[in-house]
Protein backbone atom coordinates (compact mmCIF):
# COMPACT_ATOMS: atom_id res chain seq x y z
CA UNK A 1 0.00 0.00 0.00
CA UNK A 2 1.44 3.21 -1.20
CA UNK A 3 0.25 6.11 1.39
CA UNK A 4 0.35 9.83 0.23
CA UNK A 5 2.42 11.94 2.57
CA UNK A 6 0.28 13.97 5.08
CA UNK A 7 -0.92 17.54 3.60
CA UNK A 8 1.23 20.58 4.69
CA UNK A 9 -1.76 22.50 5.66
CA UNK A 10 -2.66 19.88 8.24
CA UNK A 11 1.04 18.90 9.88
CA UNK A 12 1.14 22.64 9.65
CA UNK A 13 -1.86 23.35 11.81
CA UNK A 14 -2.54 19.87 13.55
CA UNK A 15 -0.65 20.12 16.62
CA UNK A 16 -3.24 23.13 17.75
CA UNK A 17 -5.78 20.55 17.91
CA UNK A 18 -7.24 19.78 21.58
CA UNK A 19 -7.35 16.51 23.25
CA UNK A 20 -11.10 14.59 22.64
CA UNK A 21 -12.43 12.80 19.79
CA UNK A 22 -10.75 14.23 15.61
CA UNK A 23 -12.83 13.54 12.85
CA UNK A 24 -10.98 12.78 9.62
CA UNK A 25 -13.51 12.84 7.25
CA UNK A 26 -13.63 10.70 4.04
CA UNK A 27 -10.52 9.58 4.93
CA UNK A 28 -9.58 7.42 2.73
CA UNK A 29 -6.44 5.61 3.09
CA UNK A 30 -6.23 7.61 6.59
CA UNK A 31 -3.30 9.20 6.04
CA UNK A 32 -4.02 11.96 8.21
CA UNK A 33 -5.85 10.04 10.88
CA UNK A 34 -2.76 7.64 11.58
CA UNK A 35 -0.51 10.99 11.29
CA UNK A 36 -3.04 12.31 14.16
CA UNK A 37 -3.26 9.00 15.90
CA UNK A 38 0.46 9.27 15.72
CA UNK A 39 0.19 13.19 18.05
CA UNK A 40 -1.35 10.87 20.62
CA UNK A 41 -5.06 12.39 19.34
CA UNK A 42 -8.31 9.67 19.42
CA UNK A 43 -9.52 9.60 15.77
CA UNK A 44 -12.59 8.52 14.16
CA UNK A 45 -11.72 8.08 10.38
CA UNK A 46 -14.69 8.02 8.18
CA UNK A 47 -15.38 6.94 4.16
CA UNK A 48 -17.64 5.30 2.34
CA UNK A 49 -15.10 2.47 0.88
CA UNK A 50 -14.52 -0.24 3.08
CA UNK A 51 -11.46 -1.38 1.49
CA UNK A 52 -9.58 1.61 2.63
CA UNK A 53 -10.85 1.78 5.92
CA UNK A 54 -9.73 -1.80 6.26
CA UNK A 55 -5.91 -0.80 5.61
CA UNK A 56 -5.97 2.24 7.93
CA UNK A 57 -4.94 -0.18 10.74
CA UNK A 58 -3.61 2.35 12.91
CA UNK A 59 -3.15 2.25 17.00
CA UNK A 60 -6.11 5.24 18.13
CA UNK A 61 -7.72 4.87 15.26
CA UNK A 62 -11.53 3.88 14.93
CA UNK A 63 -13.03 3.66 11.62
CA UNK A 64 -16.87 3.48 10.80
CA UNK A 65 -18.28 3.26 7.13
CA UNK A 66 -20.55 5.98 5.87
CA UNK A 67 -21.88 7.25 2.88
CA UNK A 68 -21.64 10.50 3.45
CA UNK A 69 -23.94 11.81 0.51
CA UNK A 70 -26.46 8.99 -0.61
CA UNK A 71 -26.41 6.90 2.70
CA UNK A 72 -29.47 7.29 5.30
CA UNK A 73 -29.92 10.00 7.28
CA UNK A 74 -29.58 7.78 10.53
CA UNK A 75 -25.43 7.15 10.57
CA UNK A 76 -24.96 11.08 9.30
CA UNK A 77 -26.89 12.33 12.65
CA UNK A 78 -25.29 9.57 14.79
CA UNK A 79 -21.97 10.65 13.35
CA UNK A 80 -22.49 14.74 13.47
CA UNK A 81 -23.36 14.61 17.20
CA UNK A 82 -23.66 18.22 18.76
CA UNK A 83 -20.12 19.42 20.05
CA UNK A 84 -18.74 15.55 19.65
CA UNK A 85 -15.32 16.46 17.97
CA UNK A 86 -12.51 18.21 19.29
CA UNK A 87 -11.48 19.07 15.27
CA UNK A 88 -13.04 17.80 11.94
CA UNK A 89 -9.88 17.36 9.02
CA UNK A 90 -11.00 17.26 5.45
CA UNK A 91 -9.03 16.99 2.53
CA UNK A 92 -9.62 16.94 -1.48
CA UNK A 93 -13.31 16.60 -0.51
CA UNK A 94 -16.55 18.54 -0.70
CA UNK A 95 -19.82 18.03 -0.34
CA UNK A 96 -21.91 21.43 0.27
CA UNK A 97 -25.14 20.21 2.22
CA UNK A 98 -22.12 18.27 5.26
CA UNK A 99 -21.35 22.06 6.36
CA UNK A 100 -23.88 22.52 9.13
CA UNK A 101 -23.30 18.98 10.28
CA UNK A 102 -19.93 19.22 10.32
CA UNK A 103 -20.33 22.86 12.00
CA UNK A 104 -22.58 22.02 14.61
CA UNK A 105 -20.34 18.16 15.76
CA UNK A 106 -17.56 20.79 16.86
CA UNK A 107 -17.18 21.78 20.38
CA UNK A 108 -15.94 25.07 21.73
CA UNK A 109 -12.42 25.25 21.04
CA UNK A 110 -12.46 22.80 18.50
CA UNK A 111 -10.36 22.87 15.56
CA UNK A 112 -11.93 23.28 11.87
CA UNK A 113 -8.99 22.36 9.33
CA UNK A 114 -10.17 21.58 5.79
CA UNK A 115 -8.44 21.76 2.27
CA UNK A 116 -9.97 20.92 -1.53
CA UNK A 117 -10.00 22.17 -4.54
CA UNK A 118 -11.13 25.60 -5.23
CA UNK A 119 -12.18 27.00 -8.68
CA UNK A 120 -10.10 27.54 -11.50
CA UNK A 121 -8.62 23.82 -10.70
CA UNK A 122 -10.43 22.42 -13.82
CA UNK A 123 -7.08 23.93 -15.86
CA UNK A 124 -5.36 21.56 -14.15
CA UNK A 125 -7.48 18.49 -13.88
CA UNK A 126 -9.71 16.92 -12.20
CA UNK A 127 -12.07 17.85 -10.41
CA UNK A 128 -13.44 20.15 -12.65
CA UNK A 129 -17.25 20.19 -11.66
CA UNK A 130 -18.06 23.39 -10.14
CA UNK A 131 -19.85 20.69 -7.73
CA UNK A 132 -16.73 19.80 -6.21
CA UNK A 133 -14.87 23.08 -6.76
CA UNK A 134 -15.02 25.92 -3.77
CA UNK A 135 -15.80 29.18 -5.19
CA UNK A 136 -13.38 32.19 -3.96
CA UNK A 137 -13.95 33.03 -0.31
CA UNK A 138 -16.18 30.38 0.16
CA UNK A 139 -14.78 28.69 3.19
CA UNK A 140 -15.25 32.45 5.19
CA UNK A 141 -18.54 32.45 3.56
CA UNK A 142 -19.78 29.44 5.16
CA UNK A 143 -18.05 29.86 8.81
CA UNK A 144 -19.75 33.53 8.56
CA UNK A 145 -23.32 31.94 8.33
CA UNK A 146 -22.75 29.47 10.95
CA UNK A 147 -25.64 31.13 13.29
CA UNK A 148 -24.58 28.33 15.94
CA UNK A 149 -20.99 28.98 16.32
CA UNK A 150 -18.52 31.80 16.64
CA UNK A 151 -15.50 31.25 14.62
CA UNK A 152 -12.16 32.63 14.25
CA UNK A 153 -9.77 32.20 11.54
CA UNK A 154 -6.48 31.64 12.27
CA UNK A 155 -4.89 30.80 8.66
CA UNK A 156 -6.89 30.82 5.24
CA UNK A 157 -5.53 30.60 1.95
CA UNK A 158 -7.33 30.67 -1.71
CA UNK A 159 -5.10 30.15 -4.76
CA UNK A 160 -2.71 28.03 -6.47
CA UNK A 161 -0.33 25.02 -5.41
CA UNK A 162 2.42 23.40 -7.24
CA UNK A 163 2.58 20.29 -4.98
CA UNK A 164 1.97 17.33 -4.38
CA UNK A 165 0.14 18.71 -8.22
CA UNK A 166 -0.33 21.39 -9.80
CA UNK A 167 -3.77 22.60 -8.67
CA UNK A 168 -6.07 25.36 -7.05
CA UNK A 169 -7.08 24.98 -3.62
CA UNK A 170 -8.97 26.48 -0.71
CA UNK A 171 -7.82 25.49 2.82
CA UNK A 172 -8.97 27.35 6.40
CA UNK A 173 -7.72 27.06 10.12
CA UNK A 174 -10.36 28.13 12.00
CA UNK A 175 -10.92 27.71 15.97
CA UNK A 176 -14.90 27.65 17.08
CA UNK A 177 -15.10 30.00 19.82
CA UNK A 178 -17.40 29.56 23.28
CA UNK A 179 -19.60 31.30 24.28
CA UNK A 180 -21.16 34.43 22.32
CA UNK A 181 -18.26 36.30 20.84
CA UNK A 182 -18.80 37.59 17.68
CA UNK A 183 -17.01 35.90 14.35
CA UNK A 184 -14.08 37.23 13.49
CA UNK A 185 -12.95 36.66 10.16
CA UNK A 186 -8.93 37.01 9.60
CA UNK A 187 -7.11 36.52 7.36
CA UNK A 188 -3.63 34.87 8.24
Amino acid sequence: MSINPVSPWISRFGGLIPAGLVLDLACGNGRHAAWLAQRGLEVLAVDRNPELLAEIGAPGVATQQVDLENGPPEPLSALFQPQRFSAVVATNYLHRPLFPLILSSMAPQGILLYETFAAGNEQFGKPSSPDFLLQPGELLALLAADRAGNWHVLAFEDGFVEQPKPAMVQRICAVKQAGGLATTLRIG
